[in-house]
C-alpha cells in the first residue's frame, strides 16, 4: 500500500475569525432589528408570515438562500470533480419546477389565504389528512436540517481544527435566537444578506482558483481530458446515479416536492402583498438558482483542474470528498489571511439560510395545523409567544439531529434522498387534490402511505445495501503527481466472505436516489386515483372551485365545451377563486357529511378571518397597486 507525505495545510488565523465571527453577528443584529422594529405588532400572522407584505426581492434572494445551502456550497463541487459536470442539467429541473410552482401550486395557495400549507389538506379532504402530512413533513423537515446543519460544521473542523460539535451548537443557537426575535421578516433579510456573502465565497474562489491554474480555456482543456465534460448522457437505465434523465426528471420530481408544496416556500410566497409579487419572486428565485448551479458546476472543474495528478481523497489526505472544497480554499489562500474564513463564512451563510427557514416553518405548521385547533381562542398575543416557544423548541430539535447526518454519508444525496422519500408522496398528495377533482379523503390518505413505504422502501434498501459500484463509480482520479513517503507500508489482508445482497439489492435497491421521490409521488397519485374510484368519487358540484386548478384549460383551450368537461362538474365559470370563503367550503362539506359522517372535521371557520386586510378586486393584501391576476 503506497503510503503519501501530507502537504502542510494552515489553519486559520485571527483575520479568518473575524471573518466568520462577523456573519453570525451581523445576522443576530438583523434578528435584533426586526425585534426592535416591530414590537408594536404582536399578532402570530405578523409573525409568521410578515403580514403579508413582502416584496418580491428580499422573498427571491431568501428562497435562493434557503435551498442552495451548504450541501451546494460544499457537495455540489465535490460533485462535478468525482463523477464529472453533468450536474448542469439541473437548470432544466430547477426551470421546470418553477414553472410548475407558479402557475399550478402556488395560485391555489395564495387564493386560498392560509398561513400552513396543510391547511388546504383539510379543506379539500379532512382533518386527519392534514394531520398525517403535517407529521411527515415535521419528520422530514428535522432530519433535512440536521444534514445541512452537519455539513459546515464539518468543513470547519477539517480546515481549522474547530470542535465540530461546537461549531454546530453555534449554528442552532444563532438561527434559533434571529428566529425567535424577528420572526420572517428577520429570517427572509438575513437570507438576503446571506446568500449575497455566499455569491462572494463562490467567485473568490472561482476568481483565484482559475488564477493559479491557467486561466479558463487551461482549465476547460483539462476537464474535458479528464472527462468532466461529458454532460449528456443519454442512458435510460435508472439504476445509473447521473444520467441526462435522472436528473431532468428525478431531479425535477425532487426539486418539485422541495419548491411546490414545501411549508418553508410556500410560506414566504404567501408572505408577499400580492399574488404577482409571490410569482416575480419565483422566477427571480429561478436566475439565482441558475447563478449558483453555475458557480458551484465552474468550482468543481477548477478543483479538478489543481488536483488532477494528486487527488487528496485518494492519497488520504481528507477522509470524506464534502472536505473536497474547503481543504482546496485552505490550499489556494494560503498567503490570504481573512480569505478562508469568508470562505467558510460563505458554507455556514447557506447553512443558516436553510436551518432559519426550517424553523420558522416548522413553528408555522405546528402553531397552525395543532395549537391553533387545539386552542382556538388564544389571544393574539398569546399566539406570538407560543409562536417564538416553539422556534425554540425546533431550533433545539434540529441541532441535535446533526447527530444523525454524521451516519448519512454524502451531504448531497442524503439530503436530496430526505427530501425524495418524504416530498414525493407530498407531492403526489398536492397533486391528488388540486389536479384530479374526482379525488376523496380514503384516496388521498391510501394514496399518502402507499407512496411513504414504496420511497423508504427503496430508500432504506439502498443504505443498507449500497448499489454496486458499476452504476455510481467516480470517474478516473490520479495520485501519480502525489509525493510518496520512501517508507513502504505493508497491509494485511484478512480474506473475508462477500456480504449477503438479497436479490433485490442489484435493481430496486439500486435505483438513482433521484428517482425516490418520482416513486413516492407516482405511486401516492396512482393508489390515490384507484382507491377513490373504488370507493366512490366526489361529485364536481360538491368541490369548490377555489381548491381545483384547471390544468385542462391548456390542453382544451380551443373550446369553451371540453374544458367544461374536463371540469368533471367543478364550477370553475360560475365563481372566481377569489370568490367565497371557508364558510362556502364547511356548506359545500356540510351537504357531503350527510353521507359521509369523516367530514365533520372540516373548517368552520371563514378563511379570511385570519388575514385580515384582503382586497379581492386587487388580488393582495392591502396592496398599494393594482394588478392582474394570471390564470391558465
Amino acid at each position: 500500500m503506497t503510503n503519501f507525505i501530507h502537504p502542510a495545510v494552515k489553519n486559520f488565523v485571527a483575520w479568518d475569525y473575524v471573518v466568520f465571527a462577523a456573519l453570525f453577528v451581523i445576522s443576530s443584529g438583523i434578528g435584533v432589528f426586526f425585534a426592535i422594529k416591530e414590537r408594536k405588532k404582536t399578532s402570530s400572522r405578523d409573525f409568521l408570515v410578515g403580514g403579508k407584505q413582502m416584496t418580491c426581492g428580499p422573498v427571491a434572494l431568501s428562497l435562493t438562500a434557503s435551498f442552495m445551502s451548504a450541501v451546494t456550497v460544499l457537495g455540489t463541487p465535490a460533485e462535478v470533480y468525482r463523477y464529472g459536470a453533468s450536474f448542469i442539467i439541473f437548470f432544466l429541473a430547477y426551470t421546470f419546477v418553477i414553472i410548475f410552482t407558479s402557475e399550478l401550486f402556488l395560485p391555489v395557495f395564495y387564493r386560498s389565504g392560509i398561513t400552513s400549507t396543510y391547511e388546504y389538506l383539510e379543506l379539500r379532504f379532512n382533518k386527519p389528512v392534514r394531520v398525517a402530512a403535517t407529521v411527515i413533513y415535521i419528520v422530514q423537515t428535522i432530519f433535512y436540517t440536521g444534514v445541512v446543519v452537519y455539513a459546515p460544521a464539518l468543513a470547519l473542523n477539517q480546515v481549522t481544527g474547530f470542535d465540530l460539535w461546537g461549531s454546530v451548537f453555534a449554528t442552532g443557537i444563532v438561527c434559533t435566537f434571529y428566529c425567535t426575535l424577528g420572526g420572517l421578516k428577520a429570517v427572509v433579510w438575513t437570507d438576503a444578506f446571506q446568500l449575497v456573502v455566499m455569491l462572494i465565497g463562490f467567485l473568490t474562489v472561482l476568481i483565484q482558483g482559475t488564477v493559479q491554474n491557467g486561466g479558463p480555456n487551461k482549465i476547460w482543456e483539462t476537464a474535458k481530458n479528464g472527462s468532466r465534460l461529458t454532460v449528456f448522457d443519454f442512458d435510460t437505465d435508472p439504476l445509473r446515479r447521473h444520467t441526462f434523465w435522472t436528473i431532468a426528471v428525478g431531479g425535477t420530481f425532487t426539486w418539485l416536492g422541495i419548491y411546490g408544496v414545501n411549508q418553508s416556500t410556500i410560506q414566504r410566497c404567501i408572505s408577499c402583498k400580492s399574488e404577482k409579487q409571490a410569482k416575480l419572486a419565483l422566477y427571480f428565485n429561478l436566475v439565482g438558482l441558475w447563478v449558483i448551479l453555475v458557480c458551484a458546476v465552474f468550482s468543481g472543474l477548477v478543483m479538478y483542474s489543481h488536483f488532477r495528478g494528486c487527488d487528496p481523497w485518494t492519497a488520504g489526505f481528507i477522509s470524506a470528498p464534502d472536505q473536497l472544497m474547503p481543504y482546496f480554499v485552505m490550499i489556494i489562500f494560503s498567503s490570504a489571511p481573512g480569505v478562508p474564513g469568508l470562505f467558510v463564512a460563505c458554507a455556514f451563510s447557506g447553512t443558516l439560510s436553510t436551518v432559519a427557514a426550517s424553523i420558522n416553518a416548522l413553528a408555522t405548521v405546528t402553531f397552525e395545523d395543532f395549537i391553533k385547533t387545539c386552542s382556538p381562542n388564544l389571544s393574539e398575543r398569546m399566539s406570538t409567544w407560543v409562536s417564538k416557544g416553539l422556534c425554540i423548541v425546533f431550533g433545539i430539535v434540529c441541532t441535535s439531529m446533526a447527530v444523525a447526518a454524521s451516519f448519512m454519508g454524502g451531504v448531497v444525496q442524503a439530503s436530496l434522498s430526505i427530501h425524495g422519500m418524504c416530498g414525493g408522496p407530498m407531492l403526489g398528495l398536492f397533486t391528488l387534490g388540486i389536479v384530479f377533482p374526482w379525488t376523496n379523503w380514503k384516496g388521498a390518505l391510501s394514496g399518502l402511505l402507499t407512496g411513504i413505504i414504496l420511497a423508504f422502501w427503496v430508500g432504506i434498501g439502498a443504505f443498507v445495501y449500497p448499489a454496486p459500484s458499476s452504476k455510481a463509480l467516480p470517474l478516473y482520479l490520479s495520485t501519480s503527481e502525489c509525493a510518496v513517503n520512501n517508507t513502504e507500508v505493508i497491509a494485511t489482508v484478512t480474506p473475508t466472505l462477500p456480504p449477503f445482497r438479497p436479490q433485490l439489492a442489484d435493481s430496486w435497491y439500486s435505483l438513482s436516489y433521484l428517482y425516490y421521490s418520482a416513486v413516492g409521488c407516482l405511486g401516492c397519485i396512482i393508489t390515490g386515483l384507484l382507491i377513490s374510484f373504488v370507493t366512490g368519487p366526489i361529485k364536481g358540484e360538491d368541490i369548490n372551485a377555489l381548491l381545483i386548478r384547471p390544468v385542462c384549460n391548456i390542453f382544451c383551450f380551443w373550446s369553451q365545451k371540453y374544458k367544461t368537461l374536463c371540469w368533471c362538474r367543478v364550477d370553475h365559470a360560475k365563481k372566481t377563486l377569489h370568490e367565497g370563503s371557508t364558510k362556502d367550503l364547511h356548506k359545500d362539506d356540510a351537504k357531503k357529511a350527510e353521507g359521509d359522517d369523516v367530514l365533520k372535521n372540516g373548517p368552520d371557520k371563514d378563511i379570511q378571518d385570519h388575514i385580515p386586510g384582503y382586497n379581492p378586486d386587487e388580488k393582495s393584501y392591502i396592496n398599494t397597486s393594482m394588478e392582474s391576476e394570471s390564470s391558465f
